[in-house]
């Protein structure tokens, strides 16, 4: 057998040793592809979201500085942003952050007196279906009853005084809210209550152990939402002799046709509910983190 001589088969060692790839080299992981920007319920960087939100409520106002400058629209139908902001200037000096206070106070009021009985009708609609029958057809016969319908009987019941105001705000808030609590509860897995019972727990232990904590999420979510609920229904509340509040000054505003002050007053009322909605989802994604963590 021949050999190969050592001046050609060495570097054919070589060659073949340095192209063979080291047995101790490490392979890099995979990159995972970035989810895409319209992915079903996939988070996004913190930058975009306020960045798309800044954009989302900059965009009417812009629509709006537009039809205005376009001089097709008159100013009585439609005043521009800068008279609004000096009709807030104005009211400002006349108490506007007077008017703020006590219609808050009114819509915190019946909003709070509407859920310190909700939840507990609710809870017991939801975990009861006796309670459910005897009760739920009578809730959703009252809540489509208008509560600008109840004002006559209001004033006969209660009053003009700041009761009435509440109870308006109460009867907006309050069958909704027993509604939307019913059905958070009727969402908790049946398989959590009957583990429990499984374990011997009576059934205000499933009650107060397991369905309160499993739809607590949820209840907050439906306190939230409840809570724009009665800010809508505050101009209806002080249509029941008020001398006061935003509600109050946009319905004297109408009267004088001054749109400037309406839409100062409309605004102003979004602002606070705002503010108010993003309390709510800090207070949530404080109170249950792990439903924030993407």
């Amino acid at each position: 057998m021949s050999k190969s001589p050592p001046s050609i088969a060495l570097p054919l060692a070589a060659k073949a040793l340095s192209e063979a790839p080291p047995h101790h080299a490490e392979v890099a992981p995979p990159q995972a592809a970035p989810a895409p920007l319209f992915a079903l319920r996939q988070g996004i960087p913190a930058s975009m979201y306020w960045g798309l939100a800044i954009v989302g409520l900059l965009a009417p106002l812009v629509l709006w500085m537009l039809a205005v400058a376009s001089g097709r629209v008159e100013p009585v139908f439609l005043p521009g942003p800068a008279k609004v902001i000096e009709r807030v200037q104005v009211w400002w000096a006349d108490g506007l952050l007077g008017d703020i206070g006590i219609s808050t106070m009114r819509v915190v009021v019946g909003w709070a007196l509407a859920s310190l009985l909700a939840l507990p009708l609710g809870l017991l609609i939801g975990s009861w279906r006796v309670v459910q029958a005897l009760l739920e057809p009578m809730m959703d016969f009252i809540r489509y009853m208008p509560a600008v319908a109840f004002v006559p009987l209001v004033m006969v019941w209660v009053g003009i005084d700041e009761g009435a105001k509440v109870a308006i705000i109460f009867i907006g808030t309050f069958f909704p809210m027993v509604l939307m609590v019913a059905e958070d509860t009727r969402r908790v897995p049946m398989a959590q209550i009957e583990a429990a019972q499984t374990m011997g727990a009576t059934r205000w232990e499933i009650v107060e152990k397991v369905i309160l904590p499993s739809a607590k999420p949820a209840l907050l979510d439906t306190l939230r939402v409840n809570m724009g609920c009665a800010w809508t229904y505050l101009v209806v509340a002080e249509l029941v002799a008020a001398n006061s509040g935003l509600g109050y000054s946009i319905l004297k505003a109408q009267r004088f046709l001054q749109t400037d002050k309406i839409f100062a007053g409309i605004l102003i009322i979004g602002l606070i509910g705002l503010v108010i909605d993003q309390l709510f989802r800090l207070a949530h994604r404080k109170a249950f983190p792990y439903m924030h963590t993407r």
